[in-house]
């Protein structure tokens, strides 16, 4: 995926054999360490937010779960952020002009007049992701880092999901799930069918997006399979909800990329965006 970069320096000079990568978004925070030469997640935490943060104060919780594993002090060979919000939008590569970035959002998307927009490439797919980072919290990851690289969530997700699944004859409906965001993803012989991200507070509220969603690309609830995967399991209320009403529904174990150990600690809670970083 193609990816912008902070640059501070290119010449550097020693060897750490550790990467850093960051997931930011206005209900939660996480990130990850992996030792590169032994390929092994040596640190990892997250945090959910018990109401929706503001840009200002999300960075101020990123200060401190910093500040408590000591990452501050700390030096990577690469540092990869990724922020995770509902400020984007998909367009065709074949139509995609770089002068045009607010065009591409401002019909679905509250942009603010200082807001910087930037843009992400899907690799072998002919897609570009515009989206609204946080620049607050980029200046800080720079301040502290140098030069880093950022993208969107969903240039992850996609990349990550279309590059590794099987060639399924009919359409299939994955749905990651983390805190109040529910991104779906409709893929049919790793073509991309759709995407979009939604917000919900209650579990009809998400099953109301899955059933508009399929509802819109006349797929049947009860033949198409919908695969959920992130904090959800076969118990959870909204599971149990979409049961009802989608017949082929089931829990999505995504595979663990290749260029982490197996046996690395955190790697059976990692999060799915979060680990296809590495």
């Amino acid at each position: 995926m193609t990816r912008k970069t902070i640059n501070n320096r290119t010449d550097i000079a020693d060897k750490h054999f550790k990467k850093l990568s960051i997931q930011v978004s206005l209900n939660g925070l996480s990130f990850c360490v992996a030792d590169t030469v032994t390929q092994h997640l040596i640190i990892s935490d997250a945090v959910v937010f018990s109401e929706e943060m503001n840009p200002m104060t999300l960075q101020a919780e990123l200060v401190k779960l910093f500040k408590k594993h000591n990452l501050e002090q700390m030096a990577f060979d690469e540092v990869i952020t990724v922020h995770r919000n509902t400020l984007f939008g998909l367009v065709p590569k074949s139509l995609f002009n770089e002068d045009n970035l607010l065009e591409y959002l401002k019909f679905n998307t509250k942009v603010l007049a200082n807001d910087v927009l930037a843009y992400d490439e899907v690799e072998n797919q002919d897609l570009i992701i515009v989206y609204v980072p946080y620049m607050n919290v980029n200046n800080y990851i720079y301040d502290l880092f140098g030069e880093f690289t950022y993208m969107h969530n969903s240039t992850v997700l996609l990349q990550s999901l279309m590059n590794n699944l099987n060639q399924d004859q009919e359409p299939v409906c994955y749905i990651h799930v983390k805190e109040v965001q529910m991104d779906v993803t409709i893929l049919n012989q790793r073509k991309l069918i759709l995407y979009n991200s939604f917000t919900y507070s209650t579990k009809e509220d998400f099953i109301y997006y899955v059933l508009f969603v399929l509802e819109q690309l006349n797929l049947d609830p009860k033949t198409t399979n919908v695969k959920v995967f992130g904090t959800i399991d076969q118990d959870d209320p909204i599971f149990q909800l979409c049961h009802t009403y989608i017949k082929h529904l089931s829990i999505f174990t995504p595979t663990i990329p290749s260029s982490i150990n197996m046996e690395s600690p955190f790697t059976s809670t990692m999060d799915f965006t979060l680990i296809n970083t590495l």
